[in-house]
């Protein structure tokens, strides 16, 4: 049975119960902010009675797809089958990742009836962070269990904590000891939705109650489903998920026409985003980027390029930097004579509604928007996407640009418009995503094109490779051979820190081996590295980690014949962009700040008399530094590199040096005795 706005609605089940469905809802009442939705155990024959149906300010529910009937896509079965398996093999604590447009939700309905029960328990909890989200899932379920009961948790709205499926904000749960009522032994299965929030302080406490917060053989089990599984903040997601059992990104489903395909055009723009500062996680700083972004010249530009390459699309989302970015490019839209409305956080329930489903409709061409339809945005309408906010997130990034990824009918393809700073700041474009320099420019790229961009550029480096004689490769920065002179010319080239400094506001020094060192006042220091080769298979579908995060700990004189204990690990991840988020967030937390910021103040004067010794002892017969010529953060950064293996990696470089000077010799020699001149004949 199904109460809403004080009508009891019966559903039809296999002992014949009536069904008294409510009329057709209008756009205001289908599920906005305020729609309040309970699903009470339902009755074999007998209708409710009068007490049953007290008034309540539920909106009416519409009617969902009937999931249950729909036939699951090949991918869709193999992540069901690859669960089940995991979960068979003893794995308690598992994620899924799945493209944004992939059926998430669908197969995690799917997925509850084919878990078995754990003892008596039976019961599925479903959390998320978002009453977007909870409505979609109760939606789905609705649809999928008629014959089940199906409660909501959030606001004002209680569960009874018995019911067969509970969908809940994790927010609503955690408060006023809300949690209490769920028993854990009744539980087969908790569900987490958009599960890279899974390691937030909410998510874990709610995990914790269900035993789910370590990995045990008692408890239920968990899946998190998400389309990016990592988080910008570098926080390790193995802290609840122990095994992403299945992987299926948008570059393949596109492929594959599971999604629409999308064709990139990015431009450069005038912001100048060189003084934003990083925000403590690494992305910009809100207030700071629209600043630089949000400029009569900037928004002018965002308007004529979108007219050029998209002003015939019927349905554009625009994403936005803040309130104020929304307002104003919204009114430059109109200016051009486009009829574009905004929907922002501050939007009211109702309003918004109506505004999305004119846009749904086709009613006007250009949505703008700021972080509100970054997850669980169901628009499939959308034709293009115009990103008018620097980031560099690749998670926010794939979630804007998902947006455009649904199939829907006469939809051809999305059209992503990426604006893109000329300056090099470490901005995460769309390109960046297929493995191409954020600077690359596309004008009207498929993802085929830009698979062969990616090849093309991959054949560069290799044959670079080839030529400087080695094999070694780095996928930090793009492959570049430079020749050094001397020893300090090595260490005072710091074009190798200029990926990591992108990505973090701390003063990391790249040493060589592909390594990259953060050092404290005590001498200890942070060290990010490559990862051994896995001593165990890889998981399927999803890749080991490849780099790892260690604290090294300098010891007090005597304690020991090393003036270092050994390596502590501190985090390992699949990327290199991971691994500097969560070494980043761990430095600032146990590090003194004002000595690990890349630019505070100290590191600007000129450099001590101490520091000027240290170097110019290394400097040989060159001429000595002075304190004119060095800052102090330079040459701190100079004297991390001699610390660790500047000297020897010289000595490497110019015994490759004389090697190819060597070669280049002999093979001068060689052509000129082919060569025919007229004269004497060598004896």
């Amino acid at each position: 049975m199904l109460r809403t706005a004080g009508r009891c609605i019966l559903r039809l089940d296999s002992r014949g119960a009536h069904a008294h469905l409510p009329a057709k809802p209008t756009p205001q009442s289908q599920f906005h902010c305020q729609s309040q939705l309970i699903f009470i155990r339902r009755l074999a024959s007998s209708r409710p009675s009068r007490k049953q149906t007290r008034k309540s300010a539920l909106k009416p529910l519409p009617k969902s797809p009937v999931i249950s009937k729909v036939r699951l896509r090949d991918y869709q079965e193999e992540c069901i089958t690859s669960v089940l398996r995991a979960l068979k093999q003893g794995h308690k604590r598992v994620g899924i990742s799945l493209a944004t447009g992939s059926g998430k939700t669908v197969v995690f309905t799917q997925l509850i009836k084919k878990i078995p029960p754990r003892g008596d328990g039976d019961r599925t909890l479903i959390l998320a962070h978002r009453r977007e989200l909870v409505e979609q899932a109760a939606r789905h379920c609705q649809a999928a269990y008629p014959g089940k009961t199906i409660e909501i948790e959030m606001g004002n709205v209680h569960a009874s904590g018995t019911a067969d499926i509970t969908i809940g904000s994790v927010q609503s749960l955690v408060s006023k000891g809300r949690l209490d009522k769920y028993d854990p032994s009744a539980f087969k299965l908790v569900l987490v939705d958009e599960a890279h929030h899974i390691v937030a302080s909410t998510y874990l406490k709610v995990l914790q109650h269900f035993g789910l917060n370590v990995k045990q053989e008692d408890s239920p089990a968990l899946v998190g489903v998400s389309a990016t599984f990592s988080r910008f903040d570098g926080v390790k997601l193995g802290a609840a998920i122990d095994e992403i059992v299945y992987h299926k990104d948008y570059v393949e489903m596109i492929s594959d026409k599971w999604l629409a395909d999308v064709v990139f055009t990015t431009v450069k723009s005038t912001a100048n985003l060189s003084k934003v500062r990083s925000s403590t996680f690494g992305d910009f700083q809100v207030g700071e980027l629209s600043r630089a972004v949000n400029t009569d010249e900037v928004n002018d530009i965002i308007i004529r390029s979108w007219m050029a390459k998209a002003g015939d699309r019927k349905s554009t989302l625009v994403f936005c930097v803040d309130l104020a970015h929304v307002s104003d490019l919204t009114e430059r839209f109109r200016h051009y004579g486009y009829d574009a409305r905004f929907v922002t956080g501050e939007t009211n329930k109702v309003e918004r509604g109506a505004i999305l489903d004119a846009f749904k409709n086709g009613e006007f061409p250009v949505l703008v928007n700021c972080g509100i339809f970054t997850e669980g945005t169901d628009i499939p309408n959308i034709d293009c996407v115009v990103l008018a906010r620097p980031t560099r997130s690749r998670n926010l990034l794939v979630q804007m640009i998902g947006r455009g990824m649904r199939l829907h009918p006469g939809k051809k393809n999305c059209h992503i418009i990426d604006m893109v700073s000329s300056l090099d700041t470490g901005i995460v474009s769309t390109p960046t995503l297929f493995g191409l320099d954020p600077s690359e420019i596309v004008t009207e790229a498929t993802v085929g094109d830009m698979r062969q961009m990616k090849l093309h550029k991959e054949k560069e480096k290799e044959s670079g490779r080839a030529a400087d004689g080695t094999g070694s490769s780095s996928s930090v920065d793009a492959v570049t051979f430079t020749d050094y002179s001397s020893v300090m010319d090595l260490i005072a080239d710091t074009s190798g820190e200029k990926h990591i400094r992108a990505l973090s506001p701390l003063a990391w020094v790249q040493v060589p081996g592909d390594r990259f060192i953060l050092g404290a006042p005590s001498g200890s220091y942070i060290r990010i590295e490559r990862t051994e080769a896995q001593t165990s298979p890889p998981q399927p579908n999803a890749p080991g980690p490849s780099w790892r995060a260690v604290e090294v700990r300098a010891l007090p004189e005597g304690i020991s014949k090393s003036p270092f204990a050994a390596p502590r690990e501190l985090l390992t991840a699949a990327t290199f962009e991971d691994a500097v988020r969560g070494a980043d967030n761990w430095a600032q937390v146990n590090l003194p700040r004002t000595f690990i910021l890349r630019n505070h103040p100290w590191r600007k004067v000129p450099a001590s008399p101490g520091q000027i010794d240290f170097i110019n002892k290394f400097r040989g017969g060159n001429k000595p530094v002075t304190q004119k010529d060095l800052t102090k953060g330079a040459a701190a950064d100079m004297i991390t590199k001699l610390k660790h293996g500047a000297r020897g990696h010289f000595s490497k470089i110019s015994a490759h040096q004389r090697r190819r000077e060597r070669q280049t010799s002999a093979a001068r020699s060689f052509h000129d005795k082919e060569n025919v001149r007229v004269g004497p004949v060598a004896m």
